[in-house]
């Protein structure tokens, strides 16, 4: 998410609680007079941040990931209206944008972005969308790498519908999601693979979710969290993905295609090349344009044997995958940071910490861990203590739980 989005949510530390309904709803009354009186009902629709598990830079390769959706979210009090103008409040900071329907404006490099390219992408496909007055709230750490672009998006879409539930016009949250990327893909410039809208749409309490980015087919993959927690560590150090290298490592992974395809057309993208593959071409690859197909390559191997070491219960095998997604995240696709490789060291260090690694697409943003539950505070002072230091920043960290997929709230 772009630096003017950063103020679309709130700064957490420890995860906060949810934004509370009933004060989206007063709020809005207080901010648009207009909507306690209107004959519409309040609504209220949320949608989660994720976290992903393992499976970095693989989504628009057409390979495996294995997002979780988290208790970390935005949420939206509306009034739908009949004027076609979206108007947004922020909850925290009274900062207001919005846009005609009829004439979706350029994008601007704020916030309202991400509701504008969801709007111009359900339109586009013949969706029918209502106007609203709203105020957006948020307990989900902008550009930390926790997709809060693709919660606004989720949560814009629910806001817009008209009806508002999608199934109602037929579509699904596959669709919902898929047409959300492609708001972010071309109307804000963010090449995004589908993961981040997959996850946001179709997670599921309890469960990480696994997709085939090529077939979309997905499963929920339960956890053993009974005696841990998922722990998200945010370095402090934020991302920007539309000035970052993001764009230019999917052109590099497209490049390696290209390069293999000419030797063999059955490899239409990364996911149809395995170890053997890549090195009988590596002669004909740079050494920069290997690595990074290398990274994917093995990532998407990683990815199932996570999923396998999960359903048996085997935390053991999914710390050294961790390890190896991180180290590979750091030396061949060269995504990662100086802060995230400290806050990846200190918790390898802490007894108790089970798996830790960088999350998203890397340059700055999070990690996350799992952590025996008597463990999650010793975490927490470890990083309060050592990272600083290391690093001259302070990180936060929450433990988060696994969350189901955008929808109103009752």
């Amino acid at each position: 998410m772009s630096a003017g989005a950063r103020s679309a949510g709130r700064e957490t530390g420890e995860a906060a609680g949810p934004i509370d309904a009933e004060r989206l709803r007063k709020v809005l009354a207080q901010r648009e007079p207009a909507a306690a009186r209107s004959s519409f009902a309040v609504r209220v629709v949320r949608a989660p941040g994720r976290v992903n598990l393992i499976g970095e830079h693989t989504d628009y390769n057409e390979g495996f990931v294995l997002p979780v959706a988290i208790d970390l979210e935005i949420r939206i009090a509306l009034v739908p209206t009949d004027d076609r103008r979206v108007d947004l409040t922020l909850l925290d900071g009274n900062e207001r944008d919005g846009f005609d329907l009829d004439a979706i404006p350029p994008r601007s490099g704020g916030w309202i972005d991400y509701v504008a390219a969801t709007a111009w992408s359900l339109a586009d496909d013949g969706l029918r969308l209502r106007g609203f007055r709203g105020v957006l709230g948020s307990n989900l750490p902008m550009s930390s790498g926790l997709s809060s672009s693709a919660a606004l998006e989720m949560a814009s879409a629910w806001a817009l519908l008209d009806p508002p539930d999608p199934i109602a016009q037929g579509i699904d949250r596959m669709t919902l999601a898929r047409l959300a990327q492609r708001g972010e893909n071309e109307y804000v410039g963010v090449k995004s693979g589908l993961m981040d809208q997959f996850a946001s749409s179709l997670g599921r309490a309890r469960a990480a979710m696994l997709l085939d980015c090529r077939s979309l087919d997905h499963r929920a993959v339960g956890l053993p969290l009974a005696r841990h927690r998922l722990v998200v560590c945010d370095s402090g150090s934020p991302r920007r993905l539309d000035a970052s290298e993001y764009n230019a490592r999917r052109a590099e992974c497209e490049e390696a295609v290209a390069i293999i395809a000419s030797r063999d057309p059955s490899v239409r993208s990364l996911r149809d090349v395995d170890l053997d593959k890549l090195i009988g071409a590596r002669f004909a690859l740079d050494e920069r344009i290997f690595r990074r197909a290398e990274h994917i390559v093995r990532e998407n191997e990683r990815v199932l044997a996570t999923v396998d070491a999960l359903e048996a219960g085997d935390l053991e095998a999914v710390g050294r995958l961790f390890a190896q997604s991180h180290a590979s995240l750091r030396d061949l696709f060269e995504v990662s940071s100086p802060e995230l490789d400290a806050l990846v060291e200190i918790a390898g260090a802490v007894p108790g910490v089970v798996a830790a690694r960088m999350t998203g697409a890397g340059f700055g943003g999070c990690t996350v861990n799992i952590v025996a539950r008597d463990a999650v505070d010793r975490l927490r002072e470890a990083v309060d203590n050592e990272y600083p230091a290391r690093t001259g920043r302070r990180a936060r960290v929450f433990a988060v739980e696994p969350a189901d997929g955008a929808g109103p709230v009752a």
